[in-house]
């Protein structure tokens, strides 16, 4: 019965936030609710939203400063450089500028933090996205994906309890996984490319000779083939066609997509502190290293700093007080959404419906079976990944697993390595935070973001799985 309760939980929420009727807020703490008083256990319900509240915490506290720490590095310019060379690789032509999403996603996955990663992927990208009308679900699955294949990464996380669980070396479950993760991170790339050659047939062939200067005079957009000098947008729809049109510079305003918004990060805004530019960098390169070698816990790394950039960047409190007011509405939905999310966690753990429903997966796999059971960890790694906190999975799956594959003569190491495919799924599931970020500050509906972006990371986790197997991994 809990079984069957847990996925029609699942199930209710996935359709309510995907046809919008519910917000998910609302959906991760109404549903669970629901759900608590059918399977009987009501009069629990404080105590299972207090024990997922608790266990998040710490999660929400590393979300809550590192949004304001990062948001302050934007702010003071630290990430200006790696921003202008995205956008002279992009040249506003929508097949680069969601390749380079991806690479640049990719690239800022190796700090191993997800909530990082599409902190400054979407800050560099969504200026573009917006002035060129892309579509924002794009850049959002595009580095979902991406960050799900790095995610794999020892400090990442995944790895990590793998080993921890099954009492392996991280190092002899990751380092012959490095083919089939290249594989991954290459067919994220491949599909970067063909979604950006879908937008650039949507919307037309772009250029941008200069894309973060400004003509002085008033500019005039021509629109068709056909030369042109200075700061013109050129579009040629489809193979080009003779025929243009001009529109001036105060149609695009009355539009909404003006030229700031097309810079993005603006090259003079009063918070930048170039004097400061190698402190900056030195601080959180050190802030990422002491994540990295684990020196402290990271909530507490990101609190103090979040407290020393602003205190030398922003030394006068009323600025302090302004740049952490900026930033207040990042924080409060990526707080809020994960405090909700606590109550959908507390109620599957603590009604022991995860548990049941783990059971009944793994019971459902034929003996037959047996002597695949790394190929079957892969394939569950997806669903169950997707549905349970890698906590859930790694240490209360896993382990049963393993069981089942050992007595087939399947290592634990193959198992353990074939449990890493699903991540690039993982990183889009509702029980993630960091994902919340990415909606959030790319102003896309979650429901939006679910739909566009399952099947292609499906895809992904499928090509590292058959990789894997190619390259006799596992």
């Amino acid at each position: 019965m809990l079984t069957i309760l847990g996925f029609a939980m699942i199930a209710t929420f996935l359709v309510l936030i995907m046809t919008k009727k519910m917000s998910p807020i609302a959906a991760l703490v109404l549903i669970p609710a629901l759900f608590c008083v059918a399977v009987g256990q009501g009069a629990r319900l404080g105590d299972y939203v207090i024990e997922g509240v608790g266990n998040l915490a710490p999660t929400a506290a590393m979300l809550m400063f590192a949004i304001v720490y990062f948001g302050v590095m934007i702010d003071v310019g630290l990430f200006d450089p790696v921003v202008r060379g995205i956008l002279r690789f992009c040249k506003a032509d929508p097949m680069r500028i969601v390749v380079g999403t991806a690479v640049l996603a990719a690239i800022v996955s190796l700090d191993g933090d997800g909530s990082t990663t599409f902190m400054i992927t979407v800050s560099a990208m969504y200026p573009l996205y917006k002035r060129l009308k892309m579509s924002l679900v794009v850049m959002t699955g595009v580095a979902a994906t991406a960050n799900g294949v790095m995610n794999t990464l020892p400090w990442g996380g995944p790895t990590a309890r793998a080993a921890t669980a099954l009492k392996l070396d991280a190092s002899e479950i990751f380092v012959p996984m490095i083919p089939a993760l290249a594989m991954g991170l290459l067919a994220v790339f491949v599909l970067a490319y063909v979604l950006g050659r879908r937008e650039r047939k949507r919307l037309g062939m772009l250029t941008l000779d200069e894309a973060l200067v400004r003509d002085a005079e008033p500019e005039t957009v021509t629109v068709g083939a056909g030369g042109g000098g200075g700061d013109r947008l050129r579009k040629s729809p489809g193979g080009g066609g003779a025929a243009s049109t001009e529109e001036t510079a105060e149609d695009r305003d009355a539009d909404g997509a003006d030229d700031e918004e097309f810079q993005g990060l603006d090259p003079n805004r009063p918070t930048l502190r170039p004097k400061l530019y190698w402190f900056n960098a030195g601080l959180t390169a050190a802030l990422l290293t002491a994540m990295i070698m684990e020196l402290m816990p990271i909530p507490v790394l990101f609190l103090l700093g979040a407290a020393l950039a602003l205190t030398v960047n922003f030394p006068h409190m009323p600025d302090q007080r302004a740049r952490i007011a900026a930033h207040a509405d990042n924080v409060l939905n990526v707080s809020g959404m994960v405090f909700a999310a606590a109550v959908f966690t507390g109620v599957l753990t603590g009604t022991g419906m995860v548990e049941h429903m783990a059971d009944w997966v793994v019971g459902a796999v034929p003996d037959a079976m047996g002597p695949h059971m790394a190929v079957v960890t892969g394939l569950l790694s997806l669903p169950l990944t997707y549905f349970m906190s890698n906590d859930g999975f790694y240490f209360g799956v896993l382990p049963v697993l393993a069981e089942a594959g050992a007595a087939h003569g399947v290592s634990p190491l193959e198992i353990a390595r074939a449990s890493l495919a699903g991540q690039a799924l993982h990183m889009s599931s509702p029980l993630v935070p960091a994902v919340y970020v990415l909606v959030g500050m790319a102003k896309v509906e979650f429901g939006d973001h679910t739909r566009f972006t399952v099947k292609w990371a499906v895809l992904t986790s499928l090509v590292v799985l058959a990789a894997g197997v190619l390259f006799g991994i596992m």
